[in-house]
């Protein structure tokens, strides 16, 4: 029994941290490369303070469910 328990818990990390990995590339490699490209004109319609709070909050959220996953792989029963 603590083999099934084990993989589901280990499948319930991999899904937090690839949730983690969705967040930096969506809410910050996305919003950095369009900023730095100025695609859309982007630069002068997203001021600088709006992407670096938008960067800080997707960064937050990314790092909370890292945290989540390393916390879910804890409960792994030897």
């Amino acid at each position: 029994m603590n083999l099934v328990f084990n993989e589901q818990i280990k499948l319930l990390a991999i899904a937090l941290n690839t949730a983690a990995t969705s967040c930096f590339t969506v809410g910050i490699a996305t919003p950095v490369a369009g900023y730095i490209y100025n695609f859309g004109n982007m630069q002068t319609t997203v001021s600088l303070w709006s992407l670096g709070l938008g960067v800080a909050g997707w960064l937050l959220a990314a790092i909370l469910l890292h945290f989540l996953a390393r916390r879910a792989l804890k409960g792994l029963k030897p």
